[in-house]
C-alpha cells in the first residue's frame, strides 16, 4: 500500500520490490487457478500533474487446470503493466480522462499494490491452456456420442453435410456426356 501523501513528496517517485503472496485472494477471485507463485512486482509509482503513475513488472507462476484434460498445467508471466490513478477531486478538472476509462480512480488515500496485481493477473488469464503433450497431439477428447472439433474439422463437417441434404445432389451427373 502506497500513501498519496509520500508519492507527492517524492518529485523522483517511490520505487519498489515486492515479493507478494496473493494465492488466497486471487483464488476466492477465480476457483479456477490452483496454484500461484514466486509472484514478484519491481517498479515505481509517481505524481505528475495531478495523475498518480504506477508502472512495474510482473512475473509469476500461475497454475491452471488444462482446457482439455483438467491436469494442472503451470504458465509462467512476465509483462509491463501502467496503470494512471487521479483522486475524485482532480476529476473534476479532467472528465475527459474519466469518461474515456484512462485513469482509475483514487477511493481512499492510498494506492493498493495487490489489488492492482491481481486485477492484472486475472485480465491475463489464457484461455486456452495445454500440456506438453497437448500441444505436441491433434488428439482431442471424445466420449459416448461426443467429440471435441477444430473450427477447421467443424467447417469440413458442415460443408459435407450441406452436400449431402442437398435436395438437387441425386440430379448431379445427368446431364454428363458419356
Amino acid at each position: 500500500m502506497m500513501k498519496l501523501v509520500d508519492i507527492r513528496k517524492n518529485p523522483e517517485g517511490l520505487h519498489f520490490e515486492k515479493k507478494l503472496d496473493l494465492k488466497d485472494q486471487l483464488i476466492a477471485r477465480d476457483e479456477s487457478v490452483i496454484d500461484l507463485q514466486n509472484l514478484t512486482a519491481v517498479g515505481m509509482v509517481s505524481f505528475d500533474d495531478g495523475l498518480y503513475l504506477l508502472n512495474y513488472q510482473l512475473s509469476y507462476e500461475l497454475t491452471l487446470p488444462s482446457s482439455r484434460s483438467m491436469e494442472a498445467v503451470t504458465v509462467s508471466e512476465d509483462y509491463m503493466v501502467s496503470e494512471v490513478f487521479m483522486t475524485a477531486t482532480d476529476a473534476s478538472s479532467r472528465k475527459e480522462l474519466v469518461e474515456e476509462n484512462l485513469v482509475l480512480m483514487i477511493e481512499d488515500d492510498h494506492i493498493d499494490l495487490s489489488e492492482s496485481v491481481l486485477d492484472n493477473i486475472l485480465l491475463n488469464i489464457p484461455l486456452k491452456v495445454l500440456t506438453k503433450e497437448e500441444e505436441a497431439s491433434e488428439t482431442m477428447p471424445e466420449g459416448n456420442d461426443w467429440v471435441v472439433l477444430t473450427e477447421e474439422q467443424y467447417q469440413a463437417m458442415k460443408e459435407e453435410e450441406k452436400q449431402e441434404n442437398n435436395p438437387f445432389a441425386s440430379l448431379s451427373g445427368l446431364f454428363d456426356e458419356e
